[in-house]
């Protein structure tokens, strides 16, 4: 079935470009200019993913998603500025699943789009006692860590960890193969889908906030070793 995305941006030239990308994959698009008017519609009939800016008259999107987490559990991407790194971790606290920073690729969006719509999907298909668990979708331990593909969920000593989907895929990369190096290109290859452009600074990047999350659990996370020149390999214990 088509996914309905809600897109929702102060800026009329962001709901324009973006709604003509996302139509052109085959997605149907809603627009709202403010936080208000989305919650006024989405609180009645969610979409299947909302892209959600931060900064907006009336509503912000912290607050729309606050309100939005609860009655909905739908999906949701942020759009930030580069200089919003503290509403970013704190829009992830509050249920975001990823973020993506402004000024962005359409390419790039409409990827991370998919990407959370391929978890949701298969996140339903553990609703019944009798669904077939497929190779990778396992639940995976590793110490401290617990980690739940069907689910996307992450705990660390019994403490909840918030991943957007990139972070997830890298994580689950680092800890499926325990004690190996991976490459840049290779995390690059497990976390994006469909040849998007990315460089080794997006993997560094995405890295330092897998740590910076387990350290707000455990001061003493070292999970994830660097290997300069070389990787990133996930150590137990």
């Amino acid at each position: 079935m088509t996914a309905t995305i809600a897109l929702v941006d102060d800026d009329r030239n962001i709901l324009t470009s973006v709604t003509i990308a996302l139509e052109a994959e085959g997605f149907r698009v809603r627009t709202y200019p403010d936080g208000q008017k989305a919650w006024d519609a989405l609180s009645k009939n969610p979409a299947d993913l909302a892209v959600l800016d931060i900064k907006m008259p009336r509503m912000d999107g912290m607050e729309l998603l606050r309100k939005l987490r609860e009655v909905s559990s739908m999906p949701v991407i942020f759009l930030t500025s580069k200089d919003e790194e503290i509403d970013q971790l704190l829009g992830l606290r509050m249920g975001a699943d990823d973020y993506i920073g402004k000024p962005f690729s359409q390419r790039l969006l409409i990827e991370r789009i998919r990407a959370l719509l391929r978890r949701v999907e298969m996140t339903s298909k553990d609703d019944g006692d009798d669904a077939p668990v497929e190779a990778g979708d396992e639940v995976m331990v590793r110490g401290n860590l617990i980690l739940d593909p069907l689910r996307h969920s992450v705990t660390w000593c019994g403490d909840d960890v918030t991943l957007t989907v990139t972070e997830f895929l890298i994580l689950q990369t680092l800890a499926q193969h325990l004690g190996h190096v991976k490459s840049r290109d290779q995390l690059m290859d497990a976390a994006y889908t469909d040849d998007v452009y990315v460089d080794d600074r997006t993997i560094d990047s995405h890295i330092k906030r897998l740590r910076k999350k387990f350290r707000m659990v455990d001061k003493e996370f070292s999970a994830i070793e660097t290997l300069y020149g070389v990787g990133y390999r996930y150590k137990d214990g």
